[in-house]
């Protein structure tokens, strides 16, 4: 029993410290370090240098409209914007739809190889020195691009992120409050990961790098935007962050597209953990190590494992005991079982299209886990496609 025992506290111990231990340990840290004053970096509006937006792109026909509109709209110089598609393999229209726009450079290639190989065909075209990379089919806030490259004025700089919102007309369903509660929350540790020293890896939908910090990435690299801001991380340049600098979209259309999405970002997880294994020595990384495994190897690895261990442990510890009712043990058991059955509901509410958010937020707990050992097992049988896999949004 004494081995069940310790399961059971070590798995609550990883448990509670990855999902909110890490947030509270990491609010103390950054308020004892502003107690010391720290230098502030004001770049003015005449020294803005040249920016390009780069926006990868694989049969986006349905966005180009509003997204250039979009981009036209953005608070920046505009003989120092430039606006460059990269088009891979699109064969529904998005490269000659592009062509009517005369302010637009369009690289387009036939074949498709990719979004990553996009990225690596285009950056060896690109001059400007701050390259601001946005989805298509997210827009950004009008100012974005000017507070981005303002944090650019710090010379230990290397990229930043900005915030993804979640955008939807119907909060209620699961897919859009689970996200939208989620990258809330996710928005609150980057803006004091970054307080404290470095965001752990940028927000695909908005983020930018100085240009001659970018290196090729492997073309079947899943999370491109997590391996190119930590890569940069790791030459001793910092990844800042902007909440007010955004880019929204639309929620996945369902919980199962949603779940798709996941899967894929926790394979690309695994890959990234093991591509990026010398950031786990927190002897040669520091402070940045310790913020990569506790906001985010966490997650990927041992806290969804945990969670298993957690309830197994729990229902054997109480079985031991005979259930007893007002025992601690039994009790914690039941609140377990409250939760899964909560998400249950959450499950067969989302079915039926009632909406009642107090259980789409644990059904979206429990989907994001079980994301995890479903990537996982899509990561090792090698099944992950680093091409667009693009998850239906809510119109």
């Amino acid at each position: 029993m004494y081995v069940f025992e310790v399961i059971f506290c070590i798995s609550l111990i990883i448990i509670v410290y990855t999902y909110i231990g890490y947030g509270i340990l990491l609010w103390f840290l950054v308020k004892i370090k502003e107690l010391i004053k720290s230098r502030k970096y004001i770049l003015p509006l005449e020294e803005f240098p040249e920016v390009t937006l780069f926006i990868p792109a694989y049969n986006e026909k349905d966005y180009v409209d509003e997204k250039v509109r979009n981009c036209r709209n953005l608070k920046y110089p505009k003989e120092k914007l430039k606006i460059v598609w990269v088009t891979d393999g699109s064969d529904d229209g998005t490269p000659e739809l592009l062509q009517q726009y005369p302010d637009i450079i369009v690289y387009h290639q036939s074949s498709r190889e990719g979004k990553i190989m996009a990225m690596n065909r285009g950056m060896r075209l690109i001059t400007s020195p701050i390259v601001v990379f946005s989805d298509a089919n997210t827009l950004l806030g009008e100012e974005s691009i000017e507070r981005i490259v303002r944090l650019f004025a710090d010379p230990k700089v290397g990229c930043v992120s900005g915030e993804k919102r979640i955008l939807s007309k119907d909060k209620d369903m699961a897919a859009g409050a689970g996200e939208g509660l989620y990258w809330k929350y996710e928005s609150f540790l980057k803006k004091y990961d970054a307080r404290l020293y470095s965001v752990v890896g940028a927000a695909g939908e908005l983020f930018a790098i100085r240009r001659e910090y970018f290196t090729e990435v492997e073309k079947d690299t899943i999370l491109d935007d997590f391996i190119i801001s930590l890569r940069i991380a790791m030459q001793g340049y910092v990844t800042q962050y902007d909440p007010e600098a955004y880019a929204y979209e639309l929620p996945s259309a369902d919980v199962r597209e949603e779940l798709k999405r996941k899967v894929r970002i926790a394979a690309g997880g695994i890959q990234s953990i093991v591509r990026l294994s010398p950031l786990l020595n927190i002897f040669r990384f520091g402070v940045l190590s310790f913020q990569y495994i506790s906001h985010r190897v966490l997650r990927w690895t041992l806290a969804p494992l945990s969670l298993l261990f957690f309830l197994m442990s729990n229902f054997v510890l109480s079985f031991r005991m005979s259930f007893t009712i007002h025992h601690p043990i039994t009790i914690v058991l039941g609140l377990q079982v409250c939760f899964y059955l909560l998400a249950f509901l959450g499950w067969f509410l989302e079915k039926k299209q009632l909406k009642y958010k107090v259980f789409f937020i644990p059904y979206y707990f429990f989907i994001m886990n079980l994301a995890v050992y479903l990537g996982f097992f899509r990561y090792i049988r090698k099944k992950q496609d680093a091409k667009w896999e693009k998850a239906k949004r809510r119109m």
